[in-house]
């Protein structure tokens, strides 16, 4: 007895299995006409046989026949094919609305089936394709939905308007208490906005700002991205709350600081010690040739503690600022004599009221780091404007700017990244200007180099 064909033979009958019979439409047609014409040539023996010597009446008999008969079939062999063609329609508009459901079968087997099998193998991978598409854009909705970063996408629309189309949860929260954006002006949005976000972005650029006083006072981060969407402009806003990671940096730098006093403490009373000891002891001997020498070391490693714990005293307890009236090209002429600069434009008719020391302290700090930013010394500005009820002044230089992370911790005490630098420079000049009542913005220029701008009232 013959074993019967086990797993292994299964692939010789795939290749051995008949193909289903096949007729193509050329054979069809073909075999129709042939069939008509056949069956045209018999009527007219039949009519020929059956009336002789009268050959018009036999070919209009023929024709009475076959015509109609030819019709008949015809239609019957083109019908289902018209009504294939009206289903690739319908299934390709569908296609076009978005719809991939749709299939098509076709009982014959011919080039029309191959036809209708790639048609559906396309809609597969539509369907599939869109499936993925939407679950794809499922996830960067959820993910952008529930980021702690306000999301504005801004379109210029006619007339120069430009309107919201769109934001997420974060932006709602922050500029509408959570209520819907999408459709509404930016303009009619930060009508209620906090006046510092309206500025910043006014301002232009990226940027930190503050919305708030005292212990409410947030601290925000504003990045702004152009780009070319269907043909039309659109910006992309992203609004960082940065005060809790500030509050967290500030910790940690109160924690460096206390460190680098220690350190420097140490390192000054230790030899004073050891000096004090020394002079006793020489004191005792009678050897007093050497005391000048050892008090002269005594009083300079004094000096500069002193001059270090004032450093720090001077930010810690900034006095309260003596407001005067001053001219402003007087005071820029003060500044002008300790460090070079560039003067843009013309300076405010109006007198300056400011604390001229604080000032030009905080000044002279941001004109020396804007000549140690890399910058070549004729790119350092210092621009000063009467704008509205405000007096801005900028300090504008080409060096290598900050990245994100410098730009978030620049304005924290201590923060440095010098090696020799106490990170007080940045840090005294926004408590100076928040003394008088005004602020400070850092904002990386286009074509490289920073711009700080101090805004104080006029």
């Amino acid at each position: 007895m013959n074993a019967a064909p086990g797993p292994e033979d299964a692939g010789f009958f795939r290749r051995w299995r008949p193909k289903r019979w096949r007729l193509s439409l050329v054979t069809r047609w073909s075999a129709l006409v042939a069939t008509l014409l056949a069956l045209g040539i018999g009527i007219a023996l039949t009519l020929d046989h059956l009336l002789p010597g009268q050959p018009l009446l036999v070919l209009g008999a023929c024709l009475l026949c076959v015509v109609p008969l030819s019709v008949i079939t015809l239609r019957a062999q083109v019908q289902p094919v018209l009504s294939l063609f009206r289903a690739l329609e319908g299934t390709v508009t569908s296609y076009r609305d978005g719809d991939f459901s749709f299939g098509l079968h076709w009982p014959q087997n011919d080039e029309l089936s191959d036809l209708v099998a790639a048609h559906n193998a396309l809609g597969e991978v539509l369907r599939e394709q869109r499936l993925g598409l939407v679950q794809r854009e499922l996830l960067l909705d959820t993910m952008v939905q529930n980021t702690p970063v306000a999301m504005l996408l801004v379109a210029d629309t006619a007339g120069g308007a430009r309107t919201i189309v769109y934001a997420n949860l974060a932006a709602r929260q922050l500029l509408a208490h959570g209520s819907k954006l999408e459709g509404h002006a930016l303009q009619a949005v930060l009508e209620t906005a906090a006046p510092a976000l309206v500025e910043a972005l006014a301002r232009g650029g990226d940027g930190l700002f503050s919305a708030g006083e005292g212990e409410d006072e947030e601290v925000y981060h504003l990045a702004r991205r152009d780009f070319s969407l269907n043909g039309r402009r659109h910006e992309l806003l992203l609004l960082r709350q940065l005060t809790a990671e500030l509050r967290r940096q500030e910790v940690q730098t109160w924690k460096k600081v206390i460190r680098v006093i220690s350190h420097e403490l140490n390192n000054s009373l230790a030899p004073l010690a050891s000096l004090a000891h020394s002079g006793a002891e020489l004191v005792r001997r009678g050897q007093t040739e050497r005391l000048p020498q050892i008090l002269e070391t005594i009083g300079e490693r004094t000096r500069h503690l002193e001059t270090f714990i004032l450093g720090y005293a001077r930010f810690a307890k900034l006095p309260t600022p003596r407001l005067e009236r001053c001219a402003w090209d007087a005071f820029v002429a003060r500044l002008a004599a300790q460090v070079s600069f560039r003067l843009d434009g013309e300076l405010p008719p109006e007198p300056a009221l400011i604390d001229v020391a604080q000032m030009e302290q905080a000044l002279l700090n941001l004109l020396k780091n804007a000549h140690e930013s890399g910058s070549r010394a004729e790119d350092v500005v210092l621009r000063i404007r009467r704008v509205q009820n405000l007096v801005r002044i900028d300090v504008l230089d080409r060096g290598s700017g900050m990245n994100d992370a410098v730009l978030t911790n620049a304005l924290v005490p201590f923060y440095s990244t010098k090696r020799s630098g106490t990170g007080l420079g940045l840090a005294l000049a926004r408590e100076i200007a928040e003394a008088h009542g005004g602020r400070i913005t850092l904002n990386n220029r286009e074509g490289g180099g920073l711009a700080v701008t101090l805004i104080l009232p006029a």
